[in-house]
């Protein structure tokens, strides 16, 4: 697949750093090193990898690092960073898959260089800051997509990787929310752990055990590919509404032939880029770079029929870098 291809190449890439490091120990000194470490590969993941290279052509100071764990788990991500611990890290920016799991290990890296966190919060631990979306907030958006798709009421199943992470939690919140009083029921969310072979199994189940369903609901960034996948294979485009989240090119291509009727989207270049540009301030010692609350919330916007055109360049533009 596309993604585990590109997933391959960062991890490679990471490697051949990390070598370069232990053979040239002026290499470490010289440069700190700053980590994006992210949950799952996915496109969107890649459009935050354009934000970090951005940020290392403005810090050439720093040796900025990308990392993707080899399978969705808080298991990995504390593997990750326990290397990066190893090696003397100076910053590290993390979508934690589990953040209430993660607290011990993200709590020692804290004690040890600047942490944030990125796309999904830990509030519990001590990291400095979260740049990323107010998932409730985006929650409502797709609950408002959601009630426009079913005007008079239906059933609907959400998909998301894993109910642990705090955006699933929170985005699930948000619709909760925006759909209180109408005739919409979510009969279910169905989580696959970062498997997406097993997030299109739970589509075509869901199509089969529930024929009368009326909407289905992607809260990840691959989900609504794998519903959109679903529903075309199975017959079901145009039957069935389609709401997601993010700017995967498949769920682009939906919004664009009708089968989806729109999705909400972040920005994670700017996830990418604003992380490694206010680490390095922290580690200069600038911490005016940290809001009051903590939270450096960047907007996300709703992509339908009216716009996907235009969203859908200035994304290929992105990924083709």
């Amino acid at each position: 697949m596309k993604s585990f291809t590109r997933r391959s190449l960062i991890i490679a890439s990471s490697a051949i750093a990390m070598a370069l490091t232990a053979a040239h120990p002026s290499f470490a000194q010289d440069k700190k090193t700053l980590a994006f470490v992210v949950n799952v590969p996915a496109d969107f993941w890649t459009i935050a990898r354009r934000g970090t290279e951005k940020a290392q052509a403005e810090l050439p100071n720093y040796n900025i690092e990308f990392y993707i764990p080899g399978e969705m788990s808080a298991a990995a991500q504390k593997k990750i960073l326990e290397d990066l611990l190893a090696k003397g890290v100076a910053g590290v920016a993390i979508s934690p898959v589990n953040p209430d799991d993660s607290t011990a290990i993200l709590n020692e890296v804290a004690s040890k260089a600047v942490l944030i966190t990125h796309d999904a919060d830990a509030p519990k631990s001590n990291r400095l800051m979260y740049i990323g979306t107010d998932n409730v907030a985006a929650g409502r958006q797709a609950g408002e997509l959601m009630k426009k798709a079913l005007p008079n009421g239906g059933k609907a199943m959400l998909f998301v990787g894993t109910m642990d992470a705090a955006n699933a939690r929170e985005r699930t919140q948000g619709i909760r929310e925006a759909i209180e009083g109408t005739k919409i029921e979510i009969i279910d969310i169905r989580t696959d752990g970062g498997d997406q072979a097993k997030a299109k199994a739970n589509v075509e189940d869901t199509l089969t055990k529930y024929p009368d369903i009326d909407l289905l609901v992607g809260l990840w960034a691959y989900n609504t590919p794998q519903i959109y996948n679903a529903v075309k294979a199975l017959g079901k485009a145009g039957s069935v509404k389609i709401v997601g989240f993010d700017e995967d090119q498949q769920t682009l291509k939906g919004i664009a032939d009708g089968t989806i009727d729109g999705t909400v989207v972040q920005q994670p270049y700017e996830f990418g880029y604003q992380s490694m540009i206010k680490m390095a301030k922290l580690i200069e010692g600038d911490k005016s770079v940290i809001p009051e609350n903590k939270l450096d919330i960047v907007s996300t916007q709703i992509v339908d029929a009216s716009n996907v055109e235009d969203f859908a360049k200035k994304i290929k533009e992105l990924l083709a870098k």
